[in-house]
Formats: structure tokens, C-alpha cells, sequence
């Protein structure tokens, strides 16, 4: 066990404060150095701020469990880090990696409506692929990054299996898309017009509507905040976390961003 701990961060101090009964001050921290990597693909690092790494990877779950090949990440797990996180004295920020072909919409929206309201300083970076429900959750962070060889795939919600073919079926597709909608174009530079535009393009995929950007387009799109990749990413969490510990934090609904591109 001593060797998870060193990997994820045992040097800092956050780990070494004990309360009383001598256990740990923040037991959030030990247990994710415990369990994490291995059962929700979440570590804590740096080694200047105290920062949780969490990945978001595969197929997003929901409510019914995906079939045992299928690399998932699983709501169930993710929530209550995302609480834990908020509350912690000792994790200063969040870096969310991903890499997803998207998933359940509902449980997808809700992970990142979390990630949306946290205080704590945010940031993503898109590896691989953001698609689907992904593109919520990429930019529900503060501070959103692409590397250029990763694609992101907007398209349509869509219902896998048999529905009840009603008009009220066809609202609620309606009324999930308008929520989906609103989310992205309210934590990112896109302007409804334009993601609905690029959501409803036909010619661009095989057997589906919708477009699939790489990595520059949807920086150019205003889909993603910055280009670049992992030493970007954490360097600008850093200069967030420094910001807000010299009582120098910019406001979030600000158009100024304390990252470069």
C-alpha cells in the first residue's frame, strides 16, 4: 500500500496532518490515495498545489449497468468525489481528463452541472475524444483545453431501443436537447445559432447529423477555451489556484481568462 501512496502525492504535507486519535485530518484524501486509480480512476498529484486528477473515460453510465467489456465511467463513483472535492481543506483544484465517446445524457448533465457550480479553481483537457455528452463536460470547467489531435463529435440526443411513438416523445427529445444546449453555450464562447448549426449539419457523418471538429476548430468555434495539452493544463490550474489564494481571483461571468491560449 505504501507504494500508492508515494504515487499519488504521500510527500505533501495535506496528507501528513492528523486530527484526532491520530487518523488523518481530510480522510477524503486518504481514501482516494487508497482506492482511487484502481476503482474510479482518480489521483491526487502536484507538487505545488494538492490537486485531484480525475479522469472521465469511455462510455458515461447510468442508471442501467453497461455490459462488463465496456470501458465506463460510472456516475455513482463521480458525484460523490465531485462533493468530496468541494469540501476538502487540503485539494486546492480539479483537473478533468477526457477522453469519451459520450453516454446516459441525464447522468452526463448532471456530473457536469456539478463541475459547473464548484468554487474550486476547474479545468479540462480533451484527449482523444470529447463526443456526445462529452462536449457538456469538457466545458463545464472554468478553464477548458484540447490537444489538436483530438475530435469532438456534436450531434442530436438520441434514444437507443423501442419508444413510445407519441408526439410528448418527440418533446422530451425537444426539451433535453434545449437543456443540453443551453449548458454548452453558457459555459463556452459558442453561440446557440452556431452549436445548433454544427449539431444539425447533414454530409459531415456516416449514418448520423452532426459535425465532428478536431481539436483547433473547436478553439476557433469558441467550443473550447485553449489549444494545448497536459503542462498547459496544469500550469494554468496553478495560476488559478495562485490567484485565489492572493485574493486576486478574477471574476468567472468576466470575459478575461488568466490563462493563455
Amino acid at each position: 500500500m505504501e507504494e500508492k501512496k508515494h504515487a499519488c502525492k504521500s510527500e505533501t504535507a495535506a496528507g501528513e496532518k492528523e486530527g484526532n486519535g491520530g487518523e488523518p485530518a481530510d480522510k477524503t484524501i486518504d481514501g482516494i490515495r487508497e482506492n482511487g486509480i484502481e476503482e474510479m480512476g482518480a489521483v491526487l498529484t502536484g507538487s505545488k498545489h494538492l490537486i485531484h486528477c480525475l479522469t472521465i473515460i469511455g462510455q458515461i453510465e447510468g442508471h442501467y449497468i453497461l455490459p462488463p467489456q465496456n470501458k465506463t465511467t460510472k456516475y455513482e463513483h463521480v458525484i460523490p468525489q465531485l462533493a468530496a472535492i468541494e469540501e476538502s481543506s487540503e485539494i486546492k483544484g480539479l483537473l478533468i481528463l477526457l477522453n469519451t465517446v459520450g453516454g446516459d445524457v441525464e447522468a452526463g448533465l448532471a456530473i457536469a452541472e456539478l463541475i459547473a457550480s464548484m468554487k474550486k479553481p476547474t479545468v479540462s483537457l480533451v484527449l482523444g475524444g470529447g463526443h456526445s455528452i462529452g462536449v457538456p463536460l469538457a466545458v463545464s470547467a472554468r478553464e477548458s483545453f484540447i490537444v489538436p489531435s483530438a475530435t469532438m463529435t456534436i450531434h442530436p440526443v438520441r434514444m437507443n431501443g423501442l419508444i413510445v411513438g407519441v408526439p410528448q416523445s418527440f418533446s422530451y427529445f425537444e426539451k433535453m436537447q434545449e437543456r443540453i444546449t443551453r449548458f454548452v453555450t453558457d459555459n463556452s464562447g459558442i453561440t446557440p445559432e452556431r452549436f445548433t448549426e454544427l449539431m444539425m449539419a447533414t454530409g459531415e457523418l456516416a449514418m448520423d447529423v452532426g459535425t465532428s471538429v478536431d481539436g483547433e476548430t473547436a478553439v476557433q468555434e469558441g467550443l473550447i477555451g485553449h489549444l494545448g495539452g497536459l503542462s498547459d493544463a496544469i500550469q494554468c490550474l496553478y495560476d488559478m489556484i495562485d490567484a485565489e489564494e492572493a485574493g486576486d481571483a478574477k471574476d468567472p461571468q468576466k470575459e478575461e481568462k488568466p490563462c493563455r491560449s
